[in-house]
């Protein structure tokens, strides 16, 4: 498809320039394309497929890859994370000046996810040639790059380190996106400097952060601890409620307490007999509740639990 206007490059090479009347076809330009399902030739060997994207470091990218011993396999017969080696080889073989990767792990089941994106931005960072990924899962944007941009209906909401945009999300989407939860209040002025945030839910939190009017309180699940009653320690946040889920992650469980979600290990779930219909509380401290300023619009999607998009 041709762009009706603008101009694509990569460094001085000139993909495309509407202006200029320039539209380089898609097998001049240097790109090496991972597709989300990884299109394998079902047909081929590893090596054909390999080959396909060019012939003279087939073998050299099979190696590199750790996917020699498979030369002479089919595809069909590959796990998940063998086939994505496949795929990228093949990507690779074209000498590509940037990687581009579609949604590099969705083909795989959620077990097997997480140990093949490790494997991947291992690679990633071997190869230090500029990559794209698109995906709509930010663990997998964390995990696999160096800068993120949240694009929503064409605009960019935020882009910067990872870390930055959950640390700092610069709107409640982004702050959703990050896996936060978000509670949508009326700020004021409060006392010690803290900004005081009366819940829509007629609860209040405080936050070190200054804010006037509509606001929603963004806290992080893994900054949330978990009480059977209000604890007496010096976080100033304290939201009980019915235990509405408990549910293991990983090495995690993630309970849910009215709006709230929060994170805890196993141990500490199993010791207080955490189960739904059960009451609980979770705590949190004033400098982990960040505070983003709410639309009308936005206020329709905050005061749940932390939502992935």
């Amino acid at each position: 498809m041709r762009p009706a206007r603008g101009r694509i490059a990569l460094g001085r090479r000139v993909w495309f320039d509407a202006a200029a009347g320039r539209h380089l076809p898609p097998e001049e330009r240097a790109v090496g394309y991972l597709f989300q399902d990884y299109a394998l030739f079902p047909h081929m060997t590893v090596e054909a497929n390999v080959a396909f994207g060019g012939r003279r470091r087939a073998a050299e990218l099979l190696r590199r890859l750790g996917i020699a011993h498979l030369a002479r396999a089919r595809p069909g017969i590959l796990s998940g994370g063998e086939r994505q080696r496949v795929a990228l080889a093949r990507a690779l073989a074209r000498d590509p000046l940037v990687l581009l990767l579609d949604e590099p792990t969705a083909a795989l089941d959620a077990e097997t996810r997480l140990s093949v994106r490790a494997e991947l931005a291992a690679i990633l960072r071997e190869l230090a040639l500029p990559t794209l990924i698109v995906t709509h899962d930010f663990e997998e944007a964390g995990t696999l790059a160096s800068r993120v941009g949240v694009i929503v209906d064409g605009r960019v909401r935020q882009l910067g380190p990872p870390a930055e945009l959950i640390a700092a999300p610069a709107d409640p989407f982004v702050a959703r996106l990050g896996g936060a939860n978000l509670l949508a209040g009326t700020a004021r002025r409060g006392a010690a400097g803290l900004t005081v945030v009366e819940l829509d839910t007629g609860q209040v939190v405080r936050s070190s952060d200054r804010a006037d009017g509509r606001v929603a309180a963004v806290v992080h699940p893994w900054d949330v601890t978990v009480a059977r009653e209000a604890p007496d320690d010096s976080a100033l946040n304290h939201l009980g409620g019915l235990i509405g889920s408990v549910v293991t992650v990983a090495n995690r469980v993630r309970v849910t307490i009215g709006p709230l979600t929060a994170e805890t290990t196993a141990a500490s779930a199993e010791r207080l007999g955490l189960a739904p219909g059960e009451r609980a509380v979770g705590s949190f401290k004033a400098t982990a509740t960040r505070l983003v300023p709410l639309s009308p619009a936005e206020a329709d999607g905050a005061g749940g639990a932390g939502a992935r998009c």
